[in-house]
């Protein structure tokens, strides 16, 4: 049965503009349908180098240079008065030695009209409202901007709807997520203070015993995203009245005071609650979820729009087999690979609030292979196997992190 277009794509952010723009370049017709007028806020302003490999490949790498980001070259935690630096020239695997820090209205805004100019069809202020499915003819019915009701016909749907997770919603398809339930407070401010080395790394210190953590993230213009992230009351008691003690917290923290001391706060504090979701099932028939729609871990490692672009290029590559009459297997090629990743960094994520992260980080036995493997999770390549720390990263880290503490408790005897 003919249908308006091969694909069709809900939601316009980093996960869509590249499903988006992995299909038109295989010659499929897409239309991609977006709830929201770009440019718009998001947060998740902080990407990995694996992310510069799909804007490369697709074509879309020049028209987020052309936006003079500002340049991204590793990571650096503190924790009390102790400093850890990751620099991604330093890493294990193969690929990208940088990447960027950017503002992600920008960014966003920059790839889909990108995948906009080289022939996709968007429609953005479109809410979609009902979906059906069968084997070959998928509708979507949604509101356009001037409140008319449309009706589309496709082979197939990819979700990238984010955090407006359509498919979930309609499908009932959302489930709790493994993880604490946890919230961000943060704005953006004025960063004239900064230095050069300052200006390429994002900055995370945690504090309250591994519970809670604060952010700050360079951009290109001088400014900076800060936020502090931590259980639901300390989120809720840092933004109160407008968000003054978050403010007064990111004024006088312990060694980025010289940069925030008397900095200027660009827009009243916002949070984010209880981020953490999770999903019954990754496709069914006549359509896959990609990006957040799937699953949302924490921003403590900036995952996010990495798996983001990495579902959302996979899931496209897929979705042209399947089109092209080729049999696909959806749990092994996506399902189970794209749960490889998200472990890698779950196993990451949970080691950073129980502090074996820290132990491995901070510890005097310093030792530079094991440094480079972990920089290459920084960096998001977490489906390189040929890394210990990816292969066996459910292992690897706890007892790594055991052996340093012992080693350490042994020396401080002998001492």
């Amino acid at each position: 049965m003919k249908t308006d277009f091969d694909v069709i794509v809900i939601g316009a952010g980093p996960a869509g503009s590249i499903a988006s723009a992995r299909l038109h370049k295989e010659g499929f017709n897409v239309f991609v349908i977006e709830k929201l007028e770009f440019p718009r806020f998001v947060i998740g302003e902080s990407l990995l180098p694996h992310c510069m490999d799909h804007l490369d490949e697709l074509d879309l790498l020049d028209c987020v240079v052309a936006k003079k980001f500002q340049l991204k070259t590793g990571v650096t935690f503190d924790h009390n008065d102790e400093r850890c630096q990751f620099l991604f020239s330093n890493k294990f695997s193969e690929g990208w030695d940088y990447t960027y820090q950017v503002k992600r209205a920008d960014f966003d805004h920059a790839l889909i009209q990108e995948v906009e100019r080289k022939g996709v069809k968007v429609e953005f202020n479109a809410e979609v409202t009902d979906v059906v499915t069968t084997k070959d003819v998928q509708t979507i019915t949604y509101l356009n901007k001037a409140g008319e009701t449309k009706v589309v016909t496709a082979r197939f749907i990819i979700d990238a709807s984010g955090y407006g997770r359509v498919l979930p919603r309609l499908f009932d398809l959302d489930k709790p997520a493994p993880s604490s339930p946890r919230g961000a407070v943060f704005s953006h401010v004025k960063d004239e203070n900064r230095t050069d080395k300052a200006a390429e790394n994002i900055f995370v210190h945690d504090f309250n015993d591994n519970t809670a953590w604060i952010w700050a993230i360079p951009f290109s213009d001088k400014t900076a995203s800060v936020g502090v992230v931590g259980n639901v009351d300390l989120v809720n008691d840092f933004a109160e009245g407008n968000g003054e003690k978050f403010q007064e917290f990111i004024r006088n923290f312990p060694g980025i005071t010289s940069r925030f001391k008397d900095t200027e706060f660009l827009f009243e504090p916002r949070t984010i609650l209880n981020y953490s979701v999770s999903i019954k099932q990754f496709y069914g028939e006549g359509f896959i979820l990609c990006g957040n729609s799937t699953e949302f871990l924490d921003p403590v490692f900036s995952s996010g729009v990495t798996l983001a672009m990495s579902s959302g290029h996979q899931a496209a590559k897929l979705v042209c087999e399947h089109l092209k009459g080729n049999q696909v297997d959806w749990d092994k090629d996506y399902v189970e690979h794209m749960n490889f990743g998200i472990n890698v960094f779950r196993t990451y994520v949970n080691s950073w609030y129980n502090g074996d992260l820290q132990t491995i980080f901070f510890t005097k036995q310093d030792n530079t292979e094991i440094k480079k493997q972990i920089c290459s999770v920084l960096a998001g390549y977490v489906w390189d196997t040929n890394n210990p720390f990816v292969k066996k990263h459910a292992t690897m880290v706890s007892t790594l992190a055991k052996v340093i503490r012992i080693n350490e408790n042994q020396t401080n005897i002998v001492e």
